[in-house]
């Protein structure tokens, strides 16, 4: 970390998907240039809806989301793109009737730059996806379409990527390999949020983690501090079973 100033700050936000109806309890959290923090917790705990707040589909009831030093809550997503932040969902995350290549044309959107260079960076990144360029995005395996949404996010070049469960409905070996990519991403200078399901796995490569609960931020602090935690380990990770 160079620098004390977080890139993301969210300070109190309360949200949720019916008015007066929080899933979002007060939720703390920040991001720091180049970081990767770990968002973890059981089901309906609020880590999708945190991730859909800060992109901006849903809107904070209370509490404050900070960009870049400057107020996003309220936003709309196309504006929080043009600030640098992509978001990449765990369903219907590429357009399954366009190619390929079309999709990520389609993920630069907002850029008014050359976009061969751009596509030419993803195919050496995800080279399966070169060798598939043509093909409908329909037709592909479920790891190389968690590939082409994370290529087309990364047309933008994005500040910060937010991902929401991209190891789900993997098989193990895909698994391993999407996180892998993932790390990858974030060495190459990207921070990201990553909503994640496979917690153990999630916070042995992220710097920091969470770890919500009923809406709430519970834990906090250094991954490898989260996965020696007794409690997160008994009440989370599922201590003493097999991974």
């Amino acid at each position: 970390m160079t620098t004390t100033t977080a890139l993301l700050d969210v300070q109190n936000v309360h949200a949720g998907y019916i008015k007066d109806l929080n899933i979002l309890q007060g939720i703390n959290m920040r991001v720091y240039p180049g970081e990767l923090v770990a968002i973890i917790g059981p089901n309906g705990a609020g880590k999708s809806t945190l991730a859909k707040t800060i992109f901006g589909l849903l809107t904070p009831n209370t509490g404050s989301i900070q960009f870049k030093g400057q107020a996003i809550g309220g936003l709309k997503s196309d504006q929080i793109v043009r600030r640098g932040m992509c978001y990449v969902p765990q369903l219907a995350n590429v357009f399954p009737s366009l190619s390929v290549e079309e999709n990520l044309e389609m993920g630069a959107f907002v850029r008014d730059v050359a976009l061969q260079p751009l596509k030419d960076d993803i195919f050496a990144r995800f080279p399966r996806l070169a060798e598939r360029r043509k093909q409908r995005a329909g037709t592909l395996s479920g790891g190389e379409r968690q590939m082409l949404a994370l290529g087309k996010a990364l047309m933008l070049k994005p500040s910060l990527l937010l991902l929401d469960e991209p190891s789900a409905a993997l098989s193990p070996i895909l698994v391993s390999t999407v996180f892998e990519q993932i790390k990858q991403i974030n060495q190459d200078g990207t921070a990201i949020v990553l909503v994640e399901q496979n917690a153990r796995k999630a916070l042995e490569m992220a710097d920091r983690g969470y770890v919500l609960e009923a809406g709430r931020d519970r834990f906090e602090g250094a991954g490898s501090d989260l996965l020696n935690n007794p409690k997160v380990g008994e009440l989370y990770l599922g201590a003493g079973k097999a991974h």
